[in-house]
């Protein structure tokens, strides 16, 4: 192999270097010994590094440039290759022993959101999916995802696999982190509320989602609408990306106004009430009921102050009167509604639920 073979040559097969510097010395005719002595390493060591047990350093990768030609960079590079080789094939038989791990996991639903890509090889797919989730390996997304997520419990008629939480609050993240955000202003983050609340009586989400999250991108509120696959019943979360971002997130499973304008104020409760450090996952008999009730509160007395709300315990059940309340209070009749089904006896069936918005979410 001659030097301008050695410094173009880039193998595309697993073999250690020693595999290059064999066929130098076959060629010029010399011996594993001769070599040796014009390298200035012992015979033993040659050996190494013919059979790949030795690496090849930079001070060896000097003196190969010397004695046989090619590059300290082709030396380097041919040894990085092998040893990297070398990883994958590893990686490969580790990955290949956690496939099951994907039966965890809404695989069906990553990809056909395109959270993933499909791969044809199991451990291909293991090494993708751990990818997404920007963990190394599946100990660590049991660390970083699995283990969190089961100290949350839900309700006995709610089934809640930890795989697809994780799934959903890691697409949540992952579109958070791309939201360009100032820094979290609590005061500008009260004040734009008042704004928001407005924002309810707009009932296409084409409209309103971007200036909601607009509004509250500018106060430092990363807000995200991420679909929900099955075996994942959360229907909002919070959590603190940085010291300087929260993270304000909205699942798809919301098909009226009072629910979904409900469930931004109780995670706006969360981010301006309970600190940094704690994750709040919202699906029925969730979290820390003292926390909840206090989220609740704030979710209630921002949509309809207690001023105003004192009046809903005499307010005829009769829809011109329901829209007058929600005109002085500003907000959609869908919300008073809800209000007074939650809390004043009104019953969950009626004609009034015409007054509800309903939405048609876009999930991809």
């Amino acid at each position: 192999m001659s030097s301008e073979s050695l410094n173009t040559f880039s193998p595309s097969w697993v073999s250690p270097p020693g595999e290059t510097i064999l066929d130098v010395l076959e060629e010029r005719g010399w011996s594993q010994a001769e070599f040796a002595v014009r390298v200035g390493f012992t015979k033993k060591h040659v050996n190494k590094l013919v059979n790949g047990s030795a690496s090849i350093s930079d001070d060896t990768a000097i003196r190969l440039e010397r004695v046989l030609g090619g590059t300290v960079r082709f030396w380097l590079a041919r040894e990085a290759h092998y040893r990297e080789a070398l990883a994958r094939i590893d990686e490969a038989e580790t990955l290949q022993t956690q496939v099951s791990w994907l039966d965890e996991i809404p695989l069906s639903h990553m990809v056909k959101f395109n959270w993933v890509k499909r791969c044809r090889d199991k451990a291909d797919q293991v090494a993708e999916c751990l990818s997404f989730f920007g963990v190394a390996s599946v100990d660590a997304w049991r660390k970083r995802y699995e283990r969190p997520i089961v100290a949350f419990k839900a309700s006995e008629t709610q089934r809640m696999e930890p795989g697809p939480v994780a799934a959903w609050l890691r697409r949540c993240e992952i579109d958070a982190g791309r939201l360009e955000c100032a820094s979290f202003d609590a005061k500008g983050f009260r004040a734009a509320l008042k704004e928001i609340r407005e924002l309810s009586r707009e009932h296409s989400v084409d409209v309103f989602v971007p200036q909601l999250m607009a509004l509250c991108a500018a106060v430092g509120v990363a807000v995200v609408f991420v679909p929900s696959p099955k075996g994942c019943p959360v229907t909002g979360a919070t959590k603190w990306l940085t010291p300087e971002k929260p993270l304000l997130a909205l699942s798809l499973r919301f098909k009226s106004n009072d629910h979904l304008w409900f469930a931004f104020f109780h995670e706006a409760g969360h981010i301006l009430l309970h600190g940094k450090k704690l994750v709040f996952l919202e699906f029925n008999g969730s979290h820390d009921r003292s926390m909840e009730d206090e989220a609740d509160r704030f979710a209630q007395d921002q949509l309809i102050p207690p001023r105003l709300a004192r009046d809903l315990e005499y307010l005829d059940h009769s829809e011109s009167e329901i829209c007058e309340f929600a005109d002085r209070a500003g907000i959609a009749p869908g919300i008073v509604v809800g209000r007074l089904q939650k809390h004043f006896g009104l019953p969950w069936k009626t004609r009034l639920n015409k007054l509800k918005a309903r939405y048609e979410w876009k999930s991809n």
